[in-house]
């Protein structure tokens, strides 16, 4: 097996972590919605999660240390609450969310045919035996073999999509009509997350530029593949967006079989970020609390007390039917805060003589990219918070 294969299986945990449940909605919506005009929004995505987890991951790779330890050590004394605080930000952001991973992987089940909500415990348990192995080699290859089978589906689905040429092209060009700006901020949204720059940091280390590099721009361009077949999936569905709805609509295109392929798809999304959620809480807490640390190595006992932590939570969730609205809430303000700052940071560290040699630090061309990327990250931030702010009042 070639160097630049087994990083693209390495990398896949990547395309797994960001083409959730949460992102096959918004893309399914984008699509039902406004056809493919939201294409340039969904390219955007793509290239700012490239732009910003190659920073991350580099930055690890230069200066021989993950990203939360780097964060640590440049904040002096006050890294004695600024690691804490982010971790505790993460994992509550990663706990509020994993009971939609499971739940859209239950949805596509239903889609199936199967209804039994004892499922749930069983997509958990094997979430659970996965990332209790500790071996990193297993979990990625596991995840890569899903990551095909939702890419494979998705795509065949997307073959029931009937599009024009002009459509492709109106698509690429920047527009904000009056009611999509909250869905390309969804775009965006499910896609950038504090979490992954973590995740892509942790998972660096020990690789060599070059090598990382062509495994993460694999798995993000994989990604934003099987996203845009999502999207040309939800322009079958006209009127209220539901996945019954679209279901049906490929079954008319499919030869009756909408149900089974959405349903496979959905499934591989939901359980595929069922795994990737509790293990980036966990890698987060090593980066920012760990680093070096026995107890915090991939089998150590704080590693699967916080994935462990983060499952169960997700799953309580799910099986109650109780939606963690507060959390839900409080996550997405606090998120709006941390991805800025974490963007202006890396933007800042990997022009930084003091970490990084020349070899890693980032061209002119690429900051003026960066610098528009955090902008953009800016302003989904400070959105994020008013719409917080302005729900409680």
């Amino acid at each position: 097996m070639s160097a630049r294969f087994r990083s693209v299986l390495f990398w896949s945990i990547i395309t797994a972590a960001f083409i959730g449940p949460g992102t096959v909605t918004t893309a399914a919506r984008a699509g039902s919605g406004f056809g493919l005009n939201l294409l340039w929004a969904l390219l955007f995505s793509v290239l700012a999660t490239l732009v910003l987890q190659e920073a991350a991951a580099r930055l690890t790779l230069g200066a021989g240390q993950p990203l939360g330890e780097i964060i640590g050590r440049y904040q002096g004394q006050s890294s004695h609450w600024v690691g804490p605080l982010l971790f505790g930000a993460v994992a509550l952001g990663c706990g509020a969310y994993q009971a939609g991973n499971l739940l859209g992987a239950f949805a596509g089940l239903k889609l199936l045919g199967i209804s039994s909500k004892w499922w749930l415990a069983g997509l958990g348990l094997l979430a659970g035996a996965l990332l209790w192995t500790g071996s990193t080699k297993l979990i990625t290859r596991t995840l890569a073999m899903i990551v095909v089978l939702m890419g494979v589906v998705f795509c065949w689905v997307a073959f029931g999509a009937d599009t024009l040429p002009e459509q492709w092209l109106t698509g690429l060009v920047p527009r904000i009509q009056n009611d999509s700006l909250l869905v390309i901020i969804g775009l965006v949204g499910t896609t950038i997350v504090p979490y992954n720059l973590f995740l892509a940091s942790g998972l660096s280390q020990g690789q060599g530029l070059s090598e990382m590099r062509f495994g993460l721009l694999t798995a993000i361009l994989v990604g934003g593949g099987i996203t845009l077949a999502v999207m040309l999936t939800g322009t079958t569905v006209s009127g209220a967006f539901s996945f019954e709805s679209l279901a049906a609509a490929l079954d008319t295109r499919l030869a009756g079989r909408g149900h089974l392929l959405l349903g496979l798809g959905l499934f591989a999304a939901g359980l595929s970020s069922a795994v990737t959620a509790p293990l980036a809480a966990a890698i987060t807490g090593q980066s920012l609390l760990g680093w070096g640390k026995t107890g915090w190595s991939a089998t150590g006992r704080y590693f699967r007390l916080t994935w462990g932590i983060i499952l169960a939570a997700g799953l309580l969730f799910a099986l109650t039917d109780v939606k963690p609205i507060p959390a839900i809430i409080a996550t997405q303000a606090v998120n709006g805060i941390i991805l800025p700052l974490v963007a202006v940071f890396l933007l800042l560290a990997v022009n930084n003589a003091k970490i990084l040699t020349a070899p890693y630090r980032n061209p002119s061309w690429l900051n003026i990219l960066s610098v528009l990327i955090v902008a953009v990250t800016i302003f989904l931030g400070l959105r994020n918070v008013w719409l917080v702010v302005s729900n409680l009042w």
